[in-house]
This record gives C-alpha cells, structure tokens and sequence, in this order.
C-alpha cells in the first residue's frame, strides 16, 4: 500500500475539461438570451420628416398606393399581379435605381411589404419609403 502512496505523488495539473464545459454552457445562454434582452429593450417612435428630396428624379420609380388598395407606378394605374412587369420594364438592366413606395397612411403596412419583395426580387438596388413634410 505504501508503494502506491508514494508512486502516485501529489498532482499539480489543474484538470481544465470541467472549466471549458462551464464556460461553453454559459456562452451558449448568452447567445440564445441576447436576442430576448435586445429585443424587449427596443421602444421606436418614428418622428415625422421635414427633410427636402435629395434623389433625383431621373433614378426614382415611384410606386403609389391608395387608400382603397389601387396601385400605380409613375402615374399608371397597374393591378397587384402586373407590378412585377411593369417595375421589370422600368427597371431595364439598369438596377441602380430607387423605388419608392408612397402609401396612404391607411394602407396596411403588409401591402406596402408585397411591394417591397417584388421590387428586391427584381434586384432593386434602393427601397425608400414617400413621406408628406412635416410642420
């Protein structure tokens, strides 16, 4: 028995699995945490513009959406289902264009959406948003 005792000696490693397991473990709440914490913590109230146009005309599409749903892009009234040929014909192979959505502030955000992912589909290289100035 005392052989072993004396074979064995005192160990002077520190055993650094269990710490790696704990420090991983808590990185991985912290990552899936984050998100929630941001998330709850993000309160946007969105002011009015009284900025003035800096984009020229030339390189604007602009698409218009009435209160009741209608859709018309440059002044020409165009069903939901043809938006995406005509913003194909008006965008050509030229893609450094801006669309910009004017929408009655009665629309419901999702249709202004569906204008969105047509025109990023489309390869749009700029989205904006029309505002009114305000006082």
């Amino acid at each position: 028995m005392r052989k072993r005792l004396q074979n064995r000696g005192i160990m002077g490693e520190i055993n650094m699995v269990p710490f790696i397991d704990i420090t991983l473990i808590l990185l991985i709440i912290f990552m899936v945490m984050t998100p929630f914490i941001v998330q709850s913590q993000i309160n946007v109230d969105l002011p009015s513009s009284t900025a003035v146009n800096t984009i020229t005309e030339d390189n604007v599409i602009r698409v218009e959406i009435t209160k009741n749903g209608k859709i018309s892009v440059m002044d020409k009234q165009v069903p939901f289902e043809g938006l995406e040929e005509e913003l194909t014909l008006l965008l050509g192979r030229a893609h450094e264009k801006t669309i910009l959505v004017q929408a009655d502030k009665e629309v419901p955000i999702q249709q202004v959406v569906k204008v969105f992912d047509v025109a990023k589909k489309l390869g749009a290289a700029k989205l904006g948003i029309g505002v009114t100035e305000g006082k």
